[in-house]
């Protein structure tokens, strides 16, 4: 989590002192003794507390923040039942200052941060949700009433006095450690709704985090700079990239302003605008911030970091078509990684993935083949402590290359490898969801339709989860699986998703993108299908329309469009006497588009990176 505004300065309470008549415990009386039980002893066994003397033993004021420093030390040593433990100690916490009520919100938010950091820790991120959401409601104060008409905030005229009579303005000690404790709050919810996938709510929680920074430290303070590029790298992750763009551009100026030049923290905050400005096409502009970010690390010794950028700028040569230059770059990053980190490290196998598509684009199959057999050595016996995710991100962009040359089952083998890895990780929910769908495309053109169709399946259901339906890559995943459908007959279900898959590319893309037109020819094919002549003819006239306009009258596409446009006007009076062959003639044209079109598709989507 980035930027807090300050550490949480109050000391944790210390255990009272052993004092008989303040025990958090009632005192019992010794039970009397009975003829049964007085003539021998008997090992004693406490009697369970009831339910009121828990109750009562939850008023002493100094049990909360007993049980808070218990929790904490629990949580370090892992000793007495470890979480489990801990976790006890406080919700039992949570309960005692909740009682004490005004006075104890702190306190009460902290015990609350330390229990959703444990069930976080225990893998159970949804029950730290409702707690999260608790903790932020006890330290964020409502909005303070309106002055009434014609006067003045009487906190404002005070501050206005002091500036008047050169005061420094007093600080407002409770609403800073309230304003902390609320940022902590949201920004730790907001991470946890990121590793459950919900990519919206996350980005809303960091952003209300990021209001109270702003408004307890200023705009224009280092930390709400890290705070900002924290936001920014979650629009990217959510494919947000103008206002990931817009934050990362605070950020870095921010740091220009109050850190040395060639700082670190600028050189962090090139690297992500480096990437933003590369997936909106800015190619240029990205190398620039590139070049300015590895002379930054040049001249503070980051070797490691210097080899990182040089790939990044071999990816940008790359999309320029400078290929010599890529190469170049490409080499240089390999030699140091290869003696920093050693040949069977995960990061030298993505230089030998990154070579392996350089050739393969510029026709040298051979070397492309041998640097993916090399990547795959590593990948097989990888170095100690390898993230998953990115061995998996290796895999994928390997199965790219092998369906670009036509081998599909080694492709499929690739991609399941990948998935083995990362369907069990938290928090990679959209990943796994495009892995699925570039199974999907695979299995389409390979002909088994049926495994086409479930992986769609399964990749949609994560990304209605993860809060992705609606971008532009949804739209695109739901018009394959429609497609899938189509192959199976099953056509009131094609007709769902092309008909959803419309109402999303039309918002994200316009009605004159060009997967929002395969959409509609997909759409009229299935009316067509169905029965529907007319709404068929409406939709392909308008698609003409737009292919005329950006194609000219000469273009293959739009032959193709009037020889459906005429099939169809010539077939509009025959209710019930129409070929029964409509179907397949519609959607010959599309299915074959598709098959050569897929992996452009995906990687423009990001399928590949």
């Amino acid at each position: 989590m980035p930027g807090l505004a300050a550490s949480d300065t109050s000391p944790p309470a210390a255990a009272p002192p052993p004092r008989r008549l303040s025990s958090p415990l009632p005192r019992r009386a010794p039970p009397s003794p009975s003829p049964s039980t007085s003539s021998r002893a008997k090992p004693g066994r406490k009697p369970a507390l009831s339910a009121a003397e828990a109750d009562e033993s939850l008023d002493n004021p100094d049990l909360g923040p007993f049980l808070l420093k218990q929790a904490r030390d629990a949580m370090v040593s892992g000793e007495g039942g470890g979480a489990a433990r801990a976790l006890e100690f406080a919700e039992r916490a949570a309960r005692a200052l909740e009682r004490r009520g005004e006075g104890a919100e702190l306190e009460l938010a902290m015990s609350l941060h330390v229990a959703a950091a444990i069930h976080c820790g225990l893998g159970r991120h949804a029950d730290a949700v409702p707690v999260l959401e608790r903790a932020v409601a006890v330290v964020t104060p409502p909005p303070a009433p309106a002055p009434a008409e014609g006067a003045d905030d009487p906190q404002q005229q005070q501050q206005q006095q002091q500036q008047q009579e050169g005061e420094p303005a007093v600080p407002d000690q409770k609403g800073e450690e309230w304003s902390l404790a609320a940022f902590s709050g949201w920004m730790q919810l907001g991470d946890t709704h990121a590793m459950l996938g919900r990519m919206d709510e996350s980005i809303a929680c960091y952003g209300k985090g990021l209001e109270i920074q702003m408004a307890a430290l200023g705009e224009r303070d280092p930390r709400v700079a890290e705070t900002c590029r924290y936001l920014a790298e979650a629009h990217v992750q959510a494919l947000q990239f103008d206002e990931a763009e817009k934050l990362c551009r605070k950020a870095l100026e921010i740091h220009r302003e109050h850190s040395a030049p060639a700082s670190l923290e600028e050189a962090s905050d090139r690297r992500l605008m480096a990437l933003i400005l590369d997936a909106k096409g800015d190619y240029d502009g990205a190398l620039e911030h590139l070049v300015l970010a590895s002379m930054t690390m040049v001249a503070n010794g980051r070797d490691i970091e210097v080899a990182t950028i040089d790939v990044a700028i071999g990816n940008t040569y790359l999309a320029l078509a400078r290929f010599d230059e890529a190469v170049f770059s490409y080499q240089k990053a390999l030699t140091v990684l290869k003696s920093a980190r050693g040949d069977d490290h995960p990061t030298v196998a993505s230089v030998y993935v990154r070579l392996a598509d350089l050739y393969h684009r510029t026709g040298r199959l051979r070397e492309s083949k041998s640097y993916c057999e090399n990547a795959l050595r590593v990948y097989a016996k990888p170095a100690p402590g390898a993230a998953p995710d990115e061995i998996a991100g290796g895999l994928m962009e390997i199965a790219a290359i092998n369906e670009a040359l036509g081998d599909l089952d080694e492709a499929l083998k690739l991609l399941q490898r990948a998935l083995k890895l990362l369907e069990d990780s938290p928090g990679q929910w959209s990943t796994v969801a495009g892995i699925e769908a570039q199974m999907g495309v695979l299995y389409y053109m390979v002909g088994r339709y049926a495994d086409s169709r479930n992986s769609f399946e399964s990749a949609v259901a994560k990304l209605r989860a993860s809060g992705e339906r609606k971008s532009a890559f949804f739209g695109v995943l739901l018009n394959q699986m429609g497609l899938a459908c189509v192959q199976l007959f099953k056509i009131d279900e094609a007709a769902q998703l092309f008909e959803e898959a419309r109402a999303v590319l039309e918002q994200e893309c316009g009605a004159s993108h060009p997967d929002t037109l395969g959409v509609y020819s997909n759409l009229a094919a299935i009316y067509d299908a169905m029965g529907r002549v007319e709404d068929a003819i409406e939709i392909l006239e308008h698609v003409l329309k737009v292919r005329e306009e950006k194609l000219g009258t000469a273009n293959p596409d739009v032959e193709d469009e009037k020889k459906r446009l005429a099939e169809l006007l010539k077939e509009a009076g025959r209710s019930r006497n129409r070929k029964q062959k409509s179907l397949e003639n519609l959607f010959v044209t599309n299915s074959q588009r598709a098959k050569k079109e897929a992996g452009r598709r995906w990687s423009n989507f990001g399928f590949r990176s």
